[in-house]
């Protein structure tokens, strides 16, 4: 064995060390992170759609709706809890076709620089949800409304 093999082996035995007091790194997004919203946080029930991520843009889906919703989002700031989100850029959805072309129409959800929004409508047909814009995470739920 070489005179350098006990020294190398010292040096890769120290380069682990401390690598277990690391503390565990705080989630940026999804339901475990700080300040998660609780449409994110809540069971889900039958029928609905939860979509969520980290940054936009994101397109999530297609999905099949069939009656009448109420969508709501949120957006949140992990590192600051108490953001005010009127002074931000605005969040941007809309639910798009499933099939982009030409003659495809998009539906407006949401254009509104706030923490949170909703609106209810009737949806028929497949659709992905397209977060066009928006500077934080994020969660969409749409939720089945019975008339």
């Amino acid at each position: 064995m070489s005179s350098r093999w006990p020294a190398a082996l010292a040096a890769l035995t120290l380069a682990g060390c401390g690598a277990a007091d690391a503390p565990e790194p705080v989630p940026t997004a999804g339901p475990d992170s700080r300040g998660a919203p609780a449409i994110l946080t809540e069971p889900r029930r039958d029928g609905e759609i939860l979509v969520s991520a980290e940054a936009s843009p994101q397109s999530h889906g297609p999905y099949r709706f069939d009656g009448r919703y109420r969508a709501r989002f949120a957006q949140f700031a992990p590192e600051d809890p108490n953001l005010d989100f009127t002074h931000e850029a605005p969040f941007v959805v809309e639910l798009g076709p499933e099939r982009p072309g030409p003659r495809a129409s998009w539906i407006k959800l949401f254009r509104k620089a706030a923490a949170t929004g909703e609106k209810t409508l009737e949806i028929h047909g497949r659709h992905s949800v397209d977060v066009n814009f928006g500077d934080f995470p994020y969660a969409v739920r749409f939720t089945p409304v019975s008339r």
